[in-house]
């Protein structure tokens, strides 16, 4: 039922029509805020285009969901209002126009990226910003005149009601297609899977361009995750680490817009980095002593074990 990005991200819903239930999402995150970190100084978050690299992982996602069609399958997609989600929902469907299928497409503001807030100015408001985001959680952290992760789970609940209400009409579309971005996309799957909070904080970014995949079970009516998603804790330190780094650059270069210079940029970087790495050894700690407790609640252990646990 869904796809995701960053950006635009794209979903794939295959309804039940005597198959498989497959959902895939697919991630795109080339826009001019991917390449350009002033872009946010003077152009609006959900005005920011797709660059032309941008356009072409759009293209190729059109190709992709051509491959997928059957010749009697009906497509419903859904976009985000964001111009970079419209632009790839366009780029999508001319892959998939020659093909005669029949298509609808919808815009749903419930779709929309977490906002961010309003411009900030310093590089010490964004390092205060980011470091008390990476201490609080992402999940329940609220960005100034912004949205938490948990504001969109509000919005992501609504929408499945609205979806699941449509599934119900035998007109509904074989194919439903979602474009829409990526802490919406994972903040998606933590909906419909009812992940804890704690397993949402340790997911990664989704990569460029990639597919996730729901599939139905005809026996339980259950779906599926089948694609992997990587999680911080399961990286080993010189890569968890490095692609940290990455990962909150890349993140601050979209979704900033303070005037920061490059030598700003990795201060804050840096001290958010500090700040996440931390919490992902405490948590790994805590498993091990859960995991730990757990065996001896399974197999029993002496006393002098117990202590060690305390």
């Amino acid at each position: 039922m869904e796809r995701q990005d960053k950006k635009p991200f794209y979903t794939f819903h295959d309804k039940h029509f005597g198959k498989a239930t497959i959902e895939n999402y697919v991630y795109t995150k080339k826009s001019q805020g991917n390449r350009d970190k002033t872009v946010n100084r003077y152009i609006p978050n959900h005005k920011v285009p797709l660059t032309e690299h941008g356009h072409h992982q759009a293209r190729e996602a059109g190709k992709v969901l051509k491959s997928i069609l059957k010749d009697d399958d009906t497509v419903c997609f859904y976009t985000s209002p964001y111009m970079r989600a419209r632009q790839t929902t366009v780029d999508i469907i001319d892959g998939i126009k020659d093909t005669g299928i029949k298509y609808k497409v919808y815009e749903e503001p419930r779709m929309r990226e977490q906002d961010f807030g309003n411009f900030q100015s310093t590089s010490d408001e964004m390092q205060q910003m980011w470091v008390e985001r990476a201490k609080y959680g992402h999940f329940f952290y609220r960005i100034p005149h912004g949205e938490s992760a948990a504001d969109v789970y509000d919005r992501c609940a609504s929408f499945n009601a609205s979806l699941f209400r449509q599934f119900s009409q035998d007109s509904f579309p074989s194919v439903l297609v979602l474009v829409t971005h990526g802490i919406w996309a994972r903040v998606f799957l933590m909906k419909w899977f009812r992940w804890k909070v704690e397993y949402f904080e340790d997911l990664q970014n989704v990569p460029h361009c990639s597919w996730i995949v729901m599939q139905k079970n005809e026996n339980d009516q259950r779906y599926t995750l089948k694609t992997h998603m990587t999680t911080w804790s399961e990286l080993k330190d010189p890569q968890r680490i490095e692609r940290m780094r990455e990962d909150t650059s890349e993140e601050l270069k979209f979704n900033s817009n303070g005037r920061l210079s490059d030598n700003e940029m990795n201060r804050v970087v840096d001290a958010t980095v500090k700040v996440k790495e931390e919490q992902v050894r405490n948590a790994l700690e805590t498993r091990k002593l859960y995991e730990q407790f757990c065996e001896c609640s399974k197999n029993g252990c002496s006393n002098q074990e117990e202590d060690g646990l305390t």
